[in-house]
């Protein structure tokens, strides 16, 4: 299975009297979800199902693909790696799936995943990483197999 972890772009710090939900992409973060967006369009393969975070950073981020992606409730901000996980069917779907989310959430998944001592790993805004899982001599592993982030495009 592959599972392509996206965190959001840059957003604007919390308004005054706002949530963190409405936090919406700075001009910036606008441009780096385009750039991220049009490289994961050139690399994903056909199938890819697209789940998001109910945040509206997260959503205006998923958007820039062009593609028709689910919300849900489990991948907001205060998620944990396991519902992560859950949502995504890793490690048994066959199909890609592509997860939009927030620090540390996937910085947590990762660490998890990679079986790192670490809590987790930094992950910067806008930036991929992709893992594979694989079965080797009846041993499931995790590859990367590759880390992008919208300055490297």
């Amino acid at each position: 299975m592959d599972l392509i972890l996206w965190r959001h772009a840059e957003a604007f710090d919390l308004a005054e009297g706002g949530t963190d939900m409405e936090r919406v992409l700075t001009p910036r973060g606008e441009k780096q979800a385009a750039r991220m967006a049009a490289w994961l369009e050139r690399q994903m393969p056909d199938g890819v199902r697209v789940v998001s975070s109910p945040a509206k950073r997260c959503e205006q981020t998923a958007r820039a693909l062009g593609r028709k992606f689910k919300v849900r409730a489990e991948l907001a901000p205060d998620g944990k790696a396991e519902d992560l996980l859950t949502v995504a069917g890793w490690p048994k779907t066959r199909l890609p799936v592509l997860v939009v989310g927030h620090q540390p959430t996937l910085g947590q998944t990762l660490a998890q995943l990679l079986g790192l001592q670490a809590a987790e790993l930094p992950v910067r805004k806008g930036a991929v990483w992709w893992v594979r899982s694989r079965e080797r001599e009846g041993v499931l592993q995790t590859v990367v197999v590759t880390v992008q982030t919208p300055e490297m495009l």
